[in-house]
């Protein structure tokens, strides 16, 4: 059975999703706050997240950042808000989908069965990747061939999102996008200076110039090679 971790505060609405999944076939494990979420995400490794965002200790978008800093696998999320910023902040923020509340069961079930359906297998942090790549949320760092490479948060988010995306070009604009939140797409040669930052580092790392799983494809974007 699929394990889902659903994570929403209000205890009515909170049954009524595991009532509605587990008729489903899969199994929920519950969270009623942003703390208790992330220590259940890490702990058991479910197969998607259905996430509220309005939480105590920790909100949504909290949670949403750090799932995204340990895994990439995929979150549906909840809420009652409807305004169109709010959706597409989720989208921009890492969610792979959004419903607003309310909502009717079918939906529900018909937008967690599309997530499992097109996922592949969930990646996390503190797994290495074929090549011997790392990643070290804790420490914003990458373990590159055996050494460690300190990165900033910006050059991060860069490597985070070209390995998660590994094998395809991830343009200057997404990039902006998602690494600064620059939805203009303006100041691109920001871009270029932080992806030269960190292949310099994970060449320094690696003790060998050659040792770069980044590249820059011209007139496009860049992409993590396979």
């Amino acid at each position: 059975m699929t394990r889902i971790l659903v994570v929403e505060d209000d205890a009515d609405l909170a049954l009524a999703l595991r009532v509605l999944l587990e008729r489903a076939g899969h199994t929920v494990i519950p969270a009623d706050d942003g703390r208790e979420a992330l220590r259940l995400l890490f702990a058991e490794r479910p197969a998607l997240v259905i996430l509220d965002i309005g939480l105590p200790e920790l909100d949504g978008w909290e949670v949403l950042e750090r799932t995204r800093d340990l895994s990439d696998l995929p979150v549906l999320l909840l809420t009652a808000r409807g305004a169109e910023t709010d959706r597409v902040r989720g989208l921009r923020s890492g969610a792979d989908d959004y419903l607003p509340k309310p909502f009717g069961n079918e939906e529900l079930l018909a937008r967690v069965e599309a997530l499992l359906r097109r996922a592949a297998p969930a990646r996390w942090a503190g797994e290495s990747f074929d090549d011997g790549l790392r990643l070290v949320p804790e420490r914003r760092s990458a373990v590159w061939q055996g050494q460690e490479a300190r990165l900033s948060d910006i050059e991060y988010r860069l490597l985070q999102i070209l390995v998660r995306n590994r094998g395809r070009v991830i343009t200057t604009e997404q990039l902006l996008d998602r690494v600064w939140d620059d939805h203009a797409a303006t100041g691109r040669e920001r871009v270029k200076f932080a992806v030269l930052r960190l292949r310099r580092k994970l060449r320094q790392a690696a003790g060998d110039e050659a040792a770069d799983p980044v590249e820059a494809v011209r007139g496009l974007g860049y992409r993590y090679r396979t």
